[in-house]
Parts: structure tokens; sequence; C-alpha cells
């Protein structure tokens, strides 16, 4: 195995098991990995990346494989995957049995009262992170707060509200 791969291994085997709330929630951690400790990405690269694993379906860790790809091509990207999907699995697996036996125990629900408002805190660090990563002038500030402001307060589809965006930078308006 190459060091790059092995690098990516570790680095992306720990966020597995740090990743309360999904792969959204250690998103800091993997951009600082990624484009400080390592240099593999720029941070506008690494935001780029997230954002295009946001706009196609498919699971939110999709991030995970775009910049094993973009790292380290095809062995990057299964790297990767199975580098935040395996610790966690066997985890999830060794813990579960023990967590449904415990359910109606008072420091269970205690544990999951406690891992909410850090959970929260972890995706509100993601968000500053890549606003910082991507909002480089004015007008693409008030553009994430005109795109937050409609996610908040009306029911669009997110993909409108993308295809606005997009359509708006296609043309001048933004960026």
């Amino acid at each position: 195995m190459s060091s790059t791969l092995l690098d990516l291994t570790l680095v992306f085997g720990q966020l597995s098991l740090l990743a309360f709330g999904g792969a959204n929630s250690v998103v800091p951690e993997m951009q600082r990995q990624v484009t400080e400790l390592h240099g593999w990405l720029t941070p506008h690269e690494f935001a780029a990346l997230y954002a295009l694993a946001q706009a196609a379906p498919g699971p939110n860790m999709m991030v995970v494989s775009l910049v094993g790809w973009r790292v380290a091509g095809v062995a990057g990207a299964l790297t990767t995957t199975l580098a935040v999907a395996i610790p966690a699995s066997i985890l999830t697996l060794l813990v579960s049995g023990a967590w449904f036996t415990f359910r109606d125990k008072p420091w269970r629900k205690a544990v999951q009262v406690g891992l909410m408002p850090v959970t929260t805190g972890l995706l509100m660090a993601s968000a500053g992170l890549l606003l910082e990563s991507t909002v480089l002038d004015w007008r693409l500030g008030v553009l994430a707060v005109v795109a937050t402001a409609v996610f908040q307060f009306t029911k669009l589809h997110p993909l409108l509200v993308l295809g606005a965006a997009a359509v708006l930078g296609a043309i001048g308006v933004v960026g």
C-alpha cells in the first residue's frame, strides 16, 4: 500500500470514529487534515468537492469518496470510503446490543441528550468552515445569507436554490 493510501486510511479511519451525526459533523477536522496537515487539497478545492457531494443524490458521506478520488484516484476513493465505513460499522455492531439492552436506563438517555448539542456544534462548525472557504467577496456573502433565509423560511426544494445560485454565477452576478 502506498504511503498516500496509508495516510488516507489513517485519517479517515480516525474521522469515522468521531463522526457523531454523520460525516458532516467532522467536516472541519476533515478539511484541516486534508488541506492544512497533508496539503492534498486547497480549502477552495475541498469546499467545491463538499458542494458537489451535497448536490449529488446519495449519502452525505460522498465527500469522503470524492476527496479520496481527488487525492489518489480510484484507489483513493475506495480507500477513504472503506476507511470511513468499516471502523464505525464495527463500533456500531459492538455497541448496538448493549445500547438496546440499556434503552430504559437514565444514563443512556443522559448520553443521548449530551451528544445532541455536541453534534449540533460540530455541524455549525462545519457550516462556518465552509462559509469561510467559499465566501470570497461581499456578493457571495449576500448569496449565502439569502440562501440560508430561503432554506429556513420557505419550503422551496434545495435544488431550486442551487440552480438559481448556479444561474447567478453563470451570468456573472456572483462569483
